[in-house]
C-alpha cells in the first residue's frame, strides 16, 4: 500500500491504555464497574433486574459451567437467543473464562445459520429452550453439547471473587458474523484490545452518565447492541433490554423504566415517533444516538418535536473496527449530513483509486488507522489482505470500501459504499443522493434505491401516501433529468434485515416477483 503522510490521531483522553495493559474484557468493564457500583442496577430486561454485583455472580457461575463442560481458553460459545439478561452473563462469563463469544441472531435463517455453525465450529451452544434441538430447520451438531440459556445453573458452585483469568490481549474475544456481497456471512475477528480501546474511545465522545438508563432495542448479536453493555459498564449506567416482540410496547417501557439514552436505527426511529404521536406523556430521554443506517432529516426532526430535549448523535462506523466518527449531539444543525470526526486516539483518510489522500471536500474512500481495528476475517485470509492493508511502516489501514469526503475540520460525510455511487446518463450519482431528495418529498416517509444493473435500470421504492408516478413527478423537482428513477414502486412498509437496515435482497426478490412492473 502507499506510504503517505497524514494528520496526527487527536490524542485519547486520561481512559488511554495500551494493549499490554489489558488482561480481559471482562475485568476491564464488569470487574471495574462492579469495584465501583456494586449495588446499581446493571442490567434489566422484561422479566427482572439484576445489579453489577448480581450480573458478576452470574457471569462467575457461568464461567464455572464451561470449565464443567470441558470447554477451553479459544474456544467458541455460540449463542442464539434473544435480548435478555443472561446474554451479558453468558458474555462476561465467556470472556472471563478466556473463550470466545459467537453471538447469532435469532433471526438468522438455515441459509445463513448452516455456513456459520460450519465456520466458527462452536464447542458450546445456548439457546431459548424452543430452539433446544434445531433452529429453523437446522440441526446442531451432535457432537456439540447445547444449553437452554434459562435452564443454567448461573449460581457459582464454589468460591465467586478474584480476577478473571489474564488472556493475550489480542486473544479473540467476540466473532461477529456480518452479510456482505457473498451468500455466506462472514465473521469479524474481535480481539480483546481494540473491543476495549473502542468502547472506551465512544464513551470518551458520547459520556454517559452513571445516571443514564440506555434502553436498547437493537439486537444484541448486532455490535451496536451488544456494545451498550461496556458503554454502560464503563459509566456505571444501567441497560434496559427490549427485544423484537416487544416494539409495540417499547415507548411504555421507556417511560415506566426511566430511558435516558435510546440507540436508534431508521426503523426504531419511525416506531418511537408513531408511538409519541399517539402518546404524548413526556420522557426522560435526553439522547438518541445512531449508526448502522442513518436517521434521515426529517425522521430526526421528528424526533425533536415528540421528545423535546433530546439531542440526537449521528455516528458511523463498521464492525472491522467498531466506530469510525461520531458527531457531537445536535451537531448535525451545524454541519447537515455530517457523521463527526474520527474518535479520539484514531485517524480517518480519504484516498483516491491509486490510494493517494484526497483534500478535503474531494469524494474517495474511506480508510481508518488506529488501536481499534479488528483482527481481520476469520479463517479468511484473501477478504482479510483485501480490506486489512499494511504499509511499509507497519501500519495497518482498514478499506472499509464506504466513500465520502472529510471538510477542512476533519468531519466526515458519508455518501455510500461503492456498490451506492453509479454512472448513469454519462452523470456520477450516488443511491444516497436520491433517496435524500426522495425524502424531502411531502408525503413520502421512507425511501430506498436500487442501484442499475446490466439487466435493468435503477428502481424507487417509496412508502407513503403518493402513487408512484406522484412520487416521480416530484422528485423530478429536486433533481436532474438523469437523477430522476423511471421505475418507482409504493410499498406499505420496507423489508428490513434483523439489524434493521434495509433488506435489498428482498427488494430485488420483489422485483423479480413482479417482473419489474412500475
Amino acid at each position: 500500500m502507499t506510504t503517505f503522510a497524514s494528520p496526527p490521531a487527536e490524542v485519547l483522553p486520561d481512559t488511554t491504555f495500551v494493549a499490554s495493559d489489558i488482561e480481559n474484557v471482562a475485568e476491564t468493564f464488569l470487574g471495574r464497574a462492579v469495584a465501583a457500583a456494586c449495588d446499581a442496577p446493571a442490567v434489566r430486561d422484561r422479566r427482572g433486574v439484576w445489579s453489577y454485583a448480581e450480573l458478576d455472580r452470574a457471569a462467575r457461575g457461568f464461567e464455572q459451567r464451561l470449565g464443567e463442560l470441558g470447554i477451553g481458553p479459544g474456544d467458541r460459545v455460540l449463542t442464539r437467543i434473544g435480548s435478555v439478561k443472561e446474554f451479558l452473563a453468558l458474555l462476561y462469563g465467556t470472556w472471563r473464562h478466556g473463550a470466545t463469544l459467537v453471538p447469532v441472531s435469532p433471526a438468522m435463517k438455515a441459509y445463513h445459520l448452516s455456513p456459520v455453525l460450519a465456520d466458527s465450529r462452536p464447542s458450546l451452544i445456548v439457546v431459548d429452550g424452543a430452539e433446544r434441538v434445531a433452529a429453523d430447520g437446522v440441526t446442531w451438531p451432535q457432537d456439540t453439547p447445547v444449553l437452554v440459556f434459562d435452564e443454567i445453573d448461573y449460581t457459582p458452585s464454589g468460591p465467586a471473587d478474584g480476577p478473571a483469568r489474564p488472556v493475550p490481549a489480542d486473544r479473540l474475544a467476540l466473532l461477529i458474523y456480518t452479510s456482505g456481497s457473498t451468500a455466506a456471512p462472514k465473521a469479524v475477528a474481535c480481539p480483546h484490545a481494540p473491543i476495549a480501546f473502542a468502547a472506551r474511545a465512544i464513551t470518551a465522545r458520547l459520556g454517559y452518565r452513571s445516571d443514564d438508563v440506555v434502553l436498547t432495542a437493537v439486537p444484541l448479536s448486532f455490535d451496536y447492541g451488544l456494545y451498550q453493555a461496556l458503554l454502560c459498564a464503563l459509566a456505571g449506567a444501567e441497560l434496559l433490554l427490549s427485544d423484537a416482540d416487544e416494539h409495540a410496547r417499547l415507548l411504555g417501557f421507556a417511560r415506566d423504566n426511566g430511558a435516558t439514552v435510546v440507540p436508534l436505527v431508521p426503523s426504531l426511529g419511525e416506531l418511537l415517533v408513531r408511538l409519541a404521536t399517539r402518546d404524548t406523556r413526556p420522557t426522560k430521554v435526553r439522547l438518541f444516538t445512531n449508526t448502522g443506517a442513518a436517521l434521515n432529516a426529517p425522521l430526526i426532526a421528528a424526533l425533536r418535536e415528540r421528545f423535546p430535549g433530546a439531542r440526537v448523535a449521528a455516528m458511523f462506523g463498521t464492525t472491522e473496527c467498531k466506530r469510525i466518527t461520531i458527531l457531537e449531539p445536535d451537531g448535525d444543525i451545524g454541519r447537515p449530513g455530517s457523521v463527526g470526526p474520527a474518535l479520539p486516539g484514531t485517524q480517518v483518510l480519504i484516498l483516491d483509486e491509486d490510494g493517494r489522500p484526497l483534500p478535503p471536500l474531494e469524494t474517495g474512500e474511506i480508510v481508518v488507522r488506529g488501536p481499534h481495528l479488528m483482527a481481520g476475517y476469520w479463517r479468511a485470509p484473501q477478504p482479510t489482505a483485501l480490506r486489512f492493508r499494511t504499509g511499509a511502516d507497519g501500519t495497518t489501514t482498514l478499506h472499509t470500501g464506504d466513500y465520502g469526503r472529510l471538510d477542512e475540520d476533519g468531519h466526515l460525510y458519508f455518501q455510500g459504499r461503492r456498490d451506492d455511487l453509479f454512472k448513469r446518463r454519462g452523470l456520477r450519482m450516488s443511491a444516497i443522493e436520491i433517496e435524500a431528495a426522495a425524502l424531502d418529498v411531502e408525503g413520502v416517509r421512507e425511501a430506498s434505491l436500487l442501484v442499475p444493473e446490466t439487466d435493468r435500470d435503477m428502481v424507487l421504492f417509496v412508502v407513503g401516501e403518493l402513487t408512484a408516478q406522484e412520487a416521480v413527478d416530484r422528485l423530478a423537482e429536486r433533481l436532474e433529468p438523469a437523477k430522476v428513477p423511471e421505475i418507482c414502486h409504493v410499498l406499505p412498509a420496507l423489508p428490513l434485515t434483523p439489524n434493521g437496515k434495509t433488506d435489498r435482497k428482498r427488494l430485488i426478490a420483489y422485483l423479480k416477483e413482479t417482473d419489474g412492473d412500475a
